[in-house]
């Protein structure tokens, strides 16, 4: 049997950005954390480099500002850049507060530290501000935040829990549109609860998993993305979906990123044949950023017809190299590369959505009572690129700015009237999940050769007629079968598929992430890509 729950805040992601929410908001709130697999399956634990912010006296929020707005290709919001760098020393404190683990710098000679925690810098970045865990900061603030939530009376971890849609008064045809919750997928009973809540927060991370090559886990399906368009949100951007540079090429190793701080203490890509080449395309070299990074080894890739290109530190000493990269030593040495003595292969992978759902400074979406944090959202902080780990510092920023606005409005808004179950009662079990598993490899497939890292016109228009199909194909499945969590993340990914190649399709230029071949220039004028749903 299906059940009703009643919270005060459902949150909708269980990574950086959903903890720092719950953690944030008032102890006496009825919260609920939903996690589509085990808490620790989503994007965080998997973060390698770190947090940028404003931590040491030779750097400055206007330094940080800037190298934002350049690297964002002038389609960044000015307001929202500044709006996340000020608070960057704020949001780090309370990550110290709540035990992250950044590692400190050895005193110097005299015994003296003239800054307590070791900072490096990144692609885009005039200063060393990126403030770390070794080269694991990811797992080290989800262990540390989730460990705080466990701690938590009012906050209940739901693992095993997928999100099917949200719950709005338009939904069922009342006035106005507030979000009253949502339906969620129980893997455990295999039935569609009723989840009413307050307040809904939306922070289940980005979409690379659209693409075949990804540093993603398989959860980041733009479930959030999806849920908010069908319920009436906006989207902006989302043609922005940065390739990381660097992931290992190696045919078993999964998605496994080599972290951008390699090349940020010194890591020099290299053709086979050992040339440097970064220095035809920038005069940054390796530290351009990822957008320049990821071109230059997609053009050299398709030039000489190689598989992969070569990422090389092997010229700093193997104490060093351990010390300040132990989780990219032991994992490329698990595979048998010593990169201590060798180069690490690459490619590039789809790595992060730069756009999402159209939010304020206060994560406040177009639907009332629902809020979008983290990778899921669009604040304008990335533009058309985003700069290296500013996005786990937008995640603790936004986050702990929507937790602030709940706390403002809780005396005003009272629990959601009696809301429906879900109704299951027309549907049949499913003897064709071929079609699902179909779907999905033909999907990743066709947005990586039309929709990747250069596109053309002719590969957008072919992208687009095939995602018509599937759209079609899985709509008529969903209406006829019972849901399944694969069923309902390859839905959520051909909704934003569409929506990434409407996009793309909009932008007759080529700026930041996009690259059109047949629209080679950037525009003098930037101009944003919203969508708004046919509501």
């Amino acid at each position: 049997m299906s059940e009703t729950y009643q919270h005060d805040v459902l949150i909708i992601g269980s990574g950086a950005a959903g903890l720092t929410a719950a953690l944030t908001l008032p102890h006496h709130l009825k919260i609920a954390v939903l996690s589509k697999g085990k808490l620790a399956d989503g994007s965080t634990p998997w973060a390698q480099g770190g947090v940028a912010a404003v931590l040491d006296i030779s750097d400055s929020i206007e330094s940080h500002v800037q190298d934002t707005l350049v690297a964002g290709a002038g389609l960044c919001h000015e307001e929202a850049v500044r709006f996340t760098v000020e608070n960057s020393q704020a949001a780090i404190n309370w990550l110290i507060e709540q035990g992250v683990p950044f590692t400190r710098n050895p005193a110097d000679e005299t015994g003296q530290q003239q800054f307590a925690y070791h900072l490096t810098r990144e692609g885009g970045h005039s200063h060393r501000r990126i403030i770390h865990v070794a080269d694991a900061t990811g797992a080290a603030v989800f262990n540390a935040l989730s460990s705080k939530a466990k701690e938590r009376e009012n906050i209940q971890l739901l693992e095993h829990q997928t999100a099917v849609d949200l719950i709005t008064d338009k939904k069922l045809n009342r006035q106005g549109n507030r979000c009253l919750g949502a339906y969620v997928l129980n893997a455990q009973t295999n039935q569609v609860d009723t989840h009413a809540a307050r307040f809904v927060i939306l922070a289940t991370g980005g979409a690379a998993r659209v693409y075949l090559y990804s540093s993603n886990p398989d959860g980041a399906s733009g479930d959030g993305i999806a849920m908010a368009w069908r319920a009436g949100c906006r989207v902006g951007n989302l043609e922005f979906n940065q390739f990381h540079p660097t992931c290992l090429y190696h045919p078993k190793a999964k998605n496994f990123l080599i972290t951008e701080a390699l090349r940020g203490e010194g890591a020099i890509l290299k053709l086979p044949n050992g040339e440097r080449f970064m220095k035809r395309f920038d005069e940054r070299l390796e530290l351009a950023p990822r957008d320049i990074v990821a071109r230059a080894i997609d053009h050299e890739m398709k030039r000489l017809g190689l598989d992969h290109v070569y990422l090389d530190i092997s010229h700093k000493s193997a104490d060093f190299i351990k010390e300040h990269f132990p989780t990219v030593y032991e994992r490329c040495l698990f595979f048998g590369i010593d990169i201590t003595s060798q180069p690490i292969p690459v490619v590039p992978a789809a790595h992060y959505t730069c756009g999402g759902v159209v939010i304020n400074q206060h994560g406040c979406t177009d639907v009332e009572g629902l809020y979008a944090i983290g990778e899921t959202s669009f604040t304008g902080l990335h533009g058309a690129n985003r700069m290296a780990s500013n996005s786990l510092l937008e995640c603790f920023v936004y986050a702990r700015s929507a937790a602030e606005h709940i706390s403002q409005q809780l005396d005003k808004i009272k629990q959601p009237n009696f809301l429906p179950n879900w109704d299951a009662s027309l549907v049949t079990d499913s003897d064709e999940d071929i079609v699902i598993s179909h779907n999905w490899n033909e999907l990743r497939h066709f947005m990586w050769d039309y929709v990747g890292i250069v596109r053309t016109n002719k590969r957008l228009i072919r992208a687009q007629h095939r995602v018509k199909l599937l759209l079609s194909e899985i709509d008529e499945f969903y209406s006829n079968y019972r849901v399944s969590r694969d069923l309902l993340e390859l839905r959520n990914l051909v909704l934003v598929a569409d929506l990434i190649i409407q996009s793309a399709m909009q932008r007759k230029e080529s700026r930041g992430l996009h690259y059109n071949l047949d629209y080679p220039n950037c525009s003098a004028v930037a101009k944003e890509t919203i969508l708004q749903p046919d509501y």
